[in-house]
């Protein structure tokens, strides 16, 4: 499908289709990485994967974030063979708490907040998700509240990890030309194609 430059909006839509896909795919492949890396806790992982969803929270909006994060939990969960398992829930239950907190933050705070800080309260909110889903599946007992305040020191660690690196490629890909302004009639133009 060719889209003609005279239709921006139909250019934006296609541009904006296939750099999702591509954010779907790398988040994935990460996604997948990080889960056959030797691990102390069943789903203590890095996180590196959410980079792209704030990739696509930066560059897009929340609608585009929330394609990446669910689509990426759900494709992982199929390729790695754990659909409906426990570590679906737990990925699941952590990609909903962690998406839905930095919508709401870049929401509220925009430009202002910059993709580390939305990362490590994505990142701690993560955590508290799967805490959450942990006590109520998996192993109810009190003690598991214990593990919380260890889980959430690694956590702001690899948010900071996770929302530097998102950073760079924020930067990076927004250099793209289909991120720059464009003529879109006479005399108006449009901040992003995209």
């Amino acid at each position: 499908m060719t889209c003609s430059a005279v239709d921006p909006k139909r250019l934006a839509a296609a541009r904006r289709r296939v750099f999702l896909a591509l954010f779907i795919a790398l988040a994935v492949s990460v996604h997948i990485l990080e889960a056959l890396l030797p691990s102390p806790i069943p789903w203590l992982r890095p996180g590196l994967a959410n980079g792209m969803t704030l990739v696509a929270l930066y560059l897009y909006d929340g609608h585009a974030a929330w394609s990446v994060s669910l689509t990426r939990v759900g494709i992982g969960a199929l390729l790695l063979g754990r659909l409906f398992s426990p570590g679906f829930w737990l990925a699941l239950a952590g990609a909903l708490a962690a998406t839905a907190v930095m919508v709401l933050l870049h929401c509220w705070a925009g430009r202002r907040l910059s993709p580390i800080g939305v990362s490590v309260a994505g990142a701690a909110s993560h955590v508290c998700g799967q805490v959450l889903i942990a006590r109520w599946l998996i192993l109810r007992h009190d003690a598991l509240w214990q593990v919380l305040p260890p889980l959430l020191l690694f956590a702001v660690l690899s948010g900071i990890l996770t929302g530097w690196l998102a950073t760079l490629l924020i930067d990076q890909i927004g250099q793209h030309p289909a991120f720059k302004t464009v003529p879109t009639g006479p005399g108006k133009t449009e901040d992003r194609v995209a």
